[in-house]
């Protein structure tokens, strides 16, 4: 970073740095900085050395706090780079490929210097370092009532939203998002969630505002078209004379550039590779719109970007609204929802999914609309199949996903009509051949047992129950297996109350006299009961609406049918056991009238027959199972706090030293 530089050992020695931090006023007519911004430079190639970068820019940084009061060259270099942003529309229609290089490099200066501010300062001492101005002779002068870095905001946006992408904007684009990032970037540094703040006004309220839809727009279709970053020798500059001066500057820089862009981090456990991302514009642009989306309202106005995402809609949507709705704009629905197929492995990608789906009616409709959900879906259930390489939060999402999905009766019919063949991630059985509904049955089911042996999360089993019981009454043809594990998972639950039950009942006994604080087994018992009624409610609910659809159900209850003695008696279950022990009865002695001795074939026949004669007044109605999920019930700014980690981790031409950083200890477990 600076002319001619070529590594990060370099960087405190270069003389171009030293002079923009040190003690002299630099005019903004000094060829200076033409010389400074076009530099070559070895960008870094992972997050270690981006933490490398960064520890050698500290130190020049905290020069240039100190000195910037009275040289004013951090402001000069900003304006410098604004000067440039005026021009960056008409240089990309030239092809002025040197002049766009240029002015990423300046951009690229300032987030590098920007994150070390955010770390060291205030918003408001932020504020001043752009207030400055330079007080030596051939000063440009006072800067009247310009707010540069509201100036800077605001260019940054109309950069991203105007500039075209292509292989040679590619890189300024992927800054601008970056710079963004790193402005908002004071989240890092709090416990509590940030409600205000210059910048945040800034944004949702200031000079930004107008172009709110614009800006999500453009940030949905970098997503959306998923462009990798272009080869070195493309994407910044071509030689126009072979072996020239400026052919050798850009061909260096561009090469370096390539690095940082498939710069990686920390990273999830979800198996991504992020030390070789090809697609750093894409997800930074995601991130953005995650964290600009989940800004707090302010007292008196909405979120501006909240109010775009959740009422957009499709480009082949021509009705016109009852009520204009602020911020709408149109969007190919058709290329989001296959951007969204392709990139569930991503949290980020996932919790946009999730956004729409929650919060956007069009998109919701459309998703719902779609003959090809097992394109959706398939990606979500793997996550949920290899929960224990993913993250608690990807697993809540991908969980909620489907707790909304399966609140709409269509979608619960459509998925047991979609039949899949070798399912090659599933690796406990070999399935070739069974429907979507019964796959999604089998890892939720998979889920809810990883959950009672590992993590006990009592909020992990509400949803994967709540989507089980939405499914119920529409559950059609159940694969054996499904069925198999459905009655496995309760003789699990079954298992696990009588051990609890005989604990209470020792330590009960073992006490007596002692008047010491006994462990709450009863607390305990309670939860455990809660579930198995739900798992003998969902049975139900499958028995009265669909028990001639589902005969390998009826197959696995009567092979288990002694696991439900004990709970006929019960005073929690009697109401429930009674459809179950009609169904169990009614079959149990046709197959005794059939005859001993009976082939799986022939007792599956006597089944189905059976399921035809049964009598539907014979079992007891009982309310329909819905449940519908409510953010309200996730823990308080659940979102915030999971964004920036998302944004932490990333490591895309980012790296945030943990020193200082209060809010982020969200495990990746």
């Amino acid at each position: 970073m600076g002319a001619n530089t070529s590594q990060v050992s370099d960087l405190s020695d270069n003389p171009s740095l030293k002079a923009l931090v040190g003690t002299e006023s630099i005019s903004e007519n000094d060829p200076f900085w033409n010389q400074l911004i076009s530099f070559t430079f070895i960008s870094p190639t992972s997050s270690g050395d981006s933490k490398l970068l960064e520890e050698a820019v500290i130190p020049l940084a905290k020069i240039l706090i100190e000195n910037n009061p009275r040289t004013g060259n951090f402001g000069a270099l900003v304006r410098i780079f604004l000067g440039r942003t005026k021009e960056l529309k008409i240089s990309t229609e030239c092809q002025d490929q040197l002049f766009i290089w240029q002015a990423h490099n300046a951009l690229f200066m300032i987030r590098c210097l920007l994150k070390v501010f955010i770390r060291e300062m205030s918003e408001e001492e932020l504020h001043l370092q752009f207030s400055y101005q330079e007080r030596a002779p051939g000063s440009c002068g006072e800067a009247g009532s310009q707010d540069l870095l509201e100036e800077l905001l605001s260019n940054l946006v109309h950069l991203i939203v105007e500039v075209p992408l292509l292989d040679i904007t590619y890189s300024i684009l992927f800054e601008a998002v970056t710079t963004l990032l790193v402005f908002f970037s004071y989240q890092l540094f709090h416990k509590d969630i940030l409600r205000d703040g210059l910048i945040y006004q800034h944004i949702m309220k200031g000079r930004c505002l107008s172009l709110t839809s614009r800006l999500v727009k453009t940030l949905l279709y970098n997503f959306i078209r998923q462009e990798k970053c272009p080869p070195p020798a493309t994407h910044i500059f071509e030689p126009k004379d072979e072996g020239g001066l400026l052919y050798g500057l850009a061909s260096g820089v561009a090469s370096g550039l390539w690095s940082v862009f498939t710069l990686g981090g920390a990273g999830s456990k979800a198996g991504v590779d992020q030390e070789h991302n090809p697609l750093p514009l894409s997800n930074q642009s995601l991130l953005l719109l995650l964290v600009l989306a989940n800004l707090t309202d302010g007292p008196d106005w909405p979120n501006p970007y909240r109010q775009a995402i959740t009422c957009f809609r499709n480009t082949q949507d021509t009705s016109s609204l009852p009520v204009e709705q602020p911020h709408t704009f149109q969007i190919n629905f058709n290329s989001l929802y296959t951007a969204l197929c392709e990139q569930q492995r991503s949290d980020q990608a996932t919790l946009l999914l999730y956004t729409l789906l929650h919060q956007n009616a069009n998109m919701r409709t459309y998703m719902l609309s779609r003959t090809d959900m097992d394109n959706l879906v398939l990606p979500i259930l793997e996550i949920l199949y290899h929960v224990e390489d993913r993250n608690s939060h990807h697993v809540y999402m991908a969980l909620i996903i489907l707790l909304i999905l399966t609140e709409d009766d269509a979608f619960n019919r459509s998925i047991h009509e979609v039949v899949l063949k070798n399912i090659s991630w599933y690796t406990e059985r070999s399935l070739t051949e069974i429907s979507l509904g019964s796959l999604l049955i089998l890892v939720v089911i998979r889920t809810i047992q990883f959950n009672m042996t590992r993590t006990r999360d009592k909020y992990l089993h509400t949803n994967c129950l709540a989507a089980l019981a939405n499914m119920s009454a529409q559950f059609r043809c159940l694969h054996q297996y499904a069925a198999q594990r459905i009655i496995s998972l309760f003789a699990l639950l079954s298992k696990k109350h009588n051990k609890v039950l005989e604990q209470a009942t020792q330590s009960l006994r073992g006490r007596q006299g002692d008047n010491t604080a006994l462990p709450d087994y009863a607390q305990d018992l309670n939860v455990i009961e809660e579930v198995i009624r739900m798992m003998l409610e969902i049975i139900n609910s499958c028995l009265c609406n669909s028990l001639h659809h589902n005969p390998n159900l009826v197959y696995a209850l009567l092979y288990k049918r002694e696991l439900f003695e004990q709970f006929r008696t019960h005073p929690s279950f009697q109401d429930i056991m009674q459809n179950l022990d009609t169904v169990i009865g009614f079959f149990s002695q046709r197959l005794e009238q059939a005859g001993s001795d009976l082939s799986v074939e022939r007792v599956q026949e006597v089944i189905m027959k059976g399921a035809q004669a049964l009598p539907k007044d014979r079992l007891k109605k009982f309310p329909e199972l819905k449940f519908k999920y409510v953010e309200e019930d996730q823990p308080e700014d659940f979102f915030i706090p999971y964004v920036w980690s998302l944004v932490f981790n990333s490591g895309v031409g980012l790296h945030w030293s943990p020193h200082g950083i209060e809010l982020f200890s969200m495990d990746s477990g």
